[in-house]
């Protein structure tokens, strides 16, 4: 399973959950093993800053990402996200690490 996680930096697990999936500056993909985690990798939002409905959830898609993990994100979002088959979850806060830990 590949996790996204809207991030404030690039430092990995040790990076702050962004509030918003959108305009975050990072995403922290995750892959997971069960409850193990594998490779941890940081990728640019090319869309930070500014990016049209459906734009994030496009690219998130082709990451191969199956849940997008971030503070907040309202109706519309959560509905191009499902329609891409990955699962929205809203309301991370802290690190990362912490993040994954709660999900």
């Amino acid at each position: 399973m590949r996790i996204a996680v809207s991030s404030e930096s690039n430092q990995g697990l040790e990076s702050i959950v962004s509030p918003h999936f959108g305009r975050c500056p990072y995403y922290i993909l995750v892959d997971l093993e069960g409850r193990d985690v594998g490779e941890v990798r940081a990728i640019e939002n090319p869309f930070f800053g500014q990016h049209q409905p459906g734009q994030v959830p496009g690219f998130i898609q082709s990451q191969g990402v199956d849940v997008m993990l971030t503070g907040g994100m309202g109706r519309r979002a959560i509905g191009f996200f499902q329609q891409f088959n990955i699962e929205p979850v809203t309301g991370a806060q802290g690190t990362i690490a912490q993040a994954l830990e709660q999900y």
